[in-house]
């Protein structure tokens, strides 16, 4: 019968503090880095699904004005987990979307080869989300963000209109 640290297993060695820490070294929990707060909130508004958040998506393109959606055909607006490490170059920044294409107040007669793009990344929307009301706000606001820049509006002129 085996009693504890100090005792020997019949079937083998003796059992202590080093075979636990053995078992902790080999999970390697101890060495583990904090969890990455863009690929998960520790807090927040969770969607339970990825559908359910491109329904909130879907909502606050709905409240754009109708006299600019004609301007919003050749825009493909995605929905992604995480944004990438760093694709402006802003340094820490948690991106919540982004804008990709030529704006169209710098475009030329002929229309861009590729479609633009803005992208909505969820987990940073859901983790500075305090209630599904406030998600739902924030993704509105985070759409309108990056049409803006879709229609030529920097982020000095949007922080000036209270939309930064």
């Amino acid at each position: 019968m085996w009693f504890g640290k100090e005792a020997a297993r019949p079937d083998g060695p003796w059992v202590g503090a080093a075979t636990v820490r053995g078992m902790r070294e080999r999970h390697a929990r101890h060495r583990r880095r904090d969890v990455d707060r863009r690929r998960r909130p520790v807090d927040g508004a969770r969607t339970r699904s990825v559908e359910r958040f491109a329904r909130l998506v879907d909502d606050a393109v709905a409240t754009l004005p109708k006299d600019f959606l004609p301007y919003l055909a050749d825009v493909q607006i995605a929905v992604a987990d995480v944004p990438p490490s760093d694709p402006v170059g802003r340094g820490d920044e948690v991106l919540l979307g982004l804008y990709e294409g030529v704006p169209r107040t710098e475009r030329d007669i002929l229309p861009p080869l590729l479609p633009d793009r803005i992208t909505l990344y969820r987990r940073p929307l859901e983790a500075r989300a305090r209630n599904r009301r406030d998600l739902a706000e924030l993704v509105r606001h985070t759409v309108l963000h990056e049409v803006a820049h879709h229609f030529g509006i920097d982020d000095d002129r949007l922080d000036e209109l209270g939309w930064g």
